[in-house]
């Protein structure tokens, strides 16, 4: 590994720590622990990819977000209200061209939390707006990396084409 890529390194990994651990404190709430985290991978890790774009990463956090919550708020939390709501996320953020993988972890975390529509708000939304933030600053000021988002709208898949169904 070359002295390029061990400091780009550090400085992924330092901008990942301050973003996560601003958007769990923020927040109050380790709620969406494993969908931020997974979300921080994908925008300081896989920056130019379509997932990490703004598209995909609002678009898929609050839209399964928000299947999760009017799941728990309609039918409950047993198992299959969150089967249901993890294939209607996939279908959706396929149709909406706002996949975000860390994202299809959010209709479980709702049921599970039994969560609100506040939460979408205060949790969601509030998570990721400050782990936006945080990698466009750290594009800006870094060195040797991509500029922050790559393309505001980016469609996530960015084909129709619907991976082993499609090839």
């Amino acid at each position: 590994m070359t002295k390029t890529y061990l400091l780009r390194l550090a400085w992924i990994m330092l901008g990942s720590a301050i973003a996560i651990s601003l958007a769990l404190y923020l927040t109050s709430s380790p709620l969406l622990l494993a969908s931020l985290g997974g979300s921080t991978l994908f925008l300081f890790g896989l920056t130019t990819t379509p997932a990490a774009q703004p598209r995909a990463l609002f678009g898929g956090h609050i839209l399964s977000s928000l299947i999760g919550v009017l799941a728990y708020q309609f039918f409950g939390d047993t198992l299959p209200v969150s089967i249901i709501a993890v294939i209607l996320t996939i279908g959706v953020l396929l149709i909406t061209r706002t996949a975000h993988p860390p994202a299809g972890a959010n209709p479980l975390i709702m049921i599970q939390a039994h969560a609100g529509f506040m939460q979408i708000v205060t949790t969601v939304l509030l998570g990721v707006v400050v782990l936006f933030i945080i990698v466009w600053i750290c594009s800006r000021i870094g060195k040797g990396g991509k500029t922050y988002p790559i393309s505001w709208t980016q469609p996530s898949p960015p084909s129709r084409n619907l991976g082993i169904w499609g090839d």
